[in-house]
């Protein structure tokens, strides 16, 4: 006889706390393990059709492995120093192109000149936070990796974890679906195939769409000649998978930088703002369709309420695990709206008795 609905609300209500609880406490301890997890799950289809080809579970993982390692040890010796240069000439160039803008509307709007304009005063005053918020935020770069010795271990714990966990996957689901309560295991296993099907659609396909469209920027960016296009097609692409604030902020980072640039070459600057038009075009009508489809189920203000409230709970782990908790919430709601629907609550009485 399965234990009644009350003492199975305060069971699952305990283990959820003591799970957030956990969360909190372990904070960045867990990094590596959230990590390892994200890429386990990201590559298990990848290994799952290397074993319908006939290798074995051991040999796709190993294959997965090299390839991945290969792929890493390229983008450090040719893609990460160039990246890193870029990102450090544009934090070193900033204050020239704010004197540059200044001397700009200054030429164009003279009342700039007088000590009083209000628009001079916010110049200023933007200047002042440019200045402090960039310090700010290399500070907390510094600070929040907290050594070498962290950056090393994370970079040789992710892989492991990762390897371990993507050999073992399919035995992990096994054993976590024994585990399973016998009366609750076959809407639990509609529920996980549902979250898996959303989680799939949204982080493999945003994953993959982020990375085609930071790629096709910086290549792009770099063929027009602009300055920084790595950093700013890089930036653009990571920030793709919240609907429009990539192609916004890549776009207007692109397009001021380009201003300054290419000044009266308006030819150089219509291609620059063209490579993002383009890249929305081909994202909303090509990419995102064909990669992540239509039923995802991720509204994109939920996204962001998520990402925010997750991020400032547990900080980075946070942001990481705000997108997979998100889509579990979506899909439970769902399910719950849905008997909601199906129950006397919300048909009344009348409607029971006409079916």
């Amino acid at each position: 006889m399965a234990l009644p609905v009350k003492d199975q609300i305060r069971y699952w209500g305990i283990a959820t706390a003591a799970f957030l609880v956990i969360l909190w406490f372990l904070g960045d301890v867990i990094l590596p393990f959230v990590l390892g997890g994200a890429i386990a799950y990201f590559l298990d289809p990848v290994a799952d059709r290397i074993e319908r080809l006939g290798a074995s579970r051991a040999v796709a993982t190993t294959v997965i492995t090299l390839s991945a390692v290969l792929v890493f040890v390229l983008m450090a010796l040719l893609v990460v120093p160039l990246l890193v240069q870029q990102a450090v000439s544009l934090f070193d160039i900033a204050p020239k192109l704010f004197q540059d803008l200044q001397a700009f509307l200054t030429t164009k709007f003279p009342s700039i000149v007088d000590q009083e304009s209000v628009l001079r005063q916010s110049l200023i005053s933007v200047g002042e936070t440019i200045r402090e918020r960039g310090g700010e935020l290399l500070n907390t770069v510094l600070t929040s990796v907290n050594s070498l010795v962290g950056i090393v271990l994370l970079f040789v714990i992710v892989p492991v974890v990762a390897f371990y966990l993507l050999y073992d996957w399919d035995n992990m689901v096994a054993r976590i679906d024994d585990l399973l309560p016998r009366d609750h295991a076959p809407t639990i296993r509609l529920l996980a195939a549902e979250i898996d099907r959303t989680l799939a659609s949204f982080i493999r396909g945003m994953g993959t769409v982020s990375l085609i469209l930071g790629t096709y920027y910086a290549v792009a960016l770099m063929v027009v000649g602009l300055q920084f296009g790595l950093i700013v097609g890089a930036l653009a692409g990571l920030v793709t998978f919240i609907p429009y604030v990539g192609a916004l902020v890549g776009g207007a980072l692109a397009i001021g930088l380009a201003l300054f640039q290419f000044w009266g070459d308006w030819m150089s600057i219509g291609l620059v703002a063209g490579i993002f038009v383009l890249g929305q075009v081909v994202e909303g009508n090509v990419l995102t369709p064909r990669l992540v489809g239509t039923s995802v189920g991720l509204h994109p203000v939920w996204l962001i309420f998520a990402l925010s409230v997750f991020g400032s709970l547990f900080g980075f782990v946070g942001m990481l695990v705000a997108v997979p908790v998100a889509a579990v919430i979506g899909v439970v709601a769902r399910f719950g709206i849905g008997g909601y629907k199906r129950s006397l609550l919300y048909r009344g009485i009348d409607l029971h008795r006409e079916d």
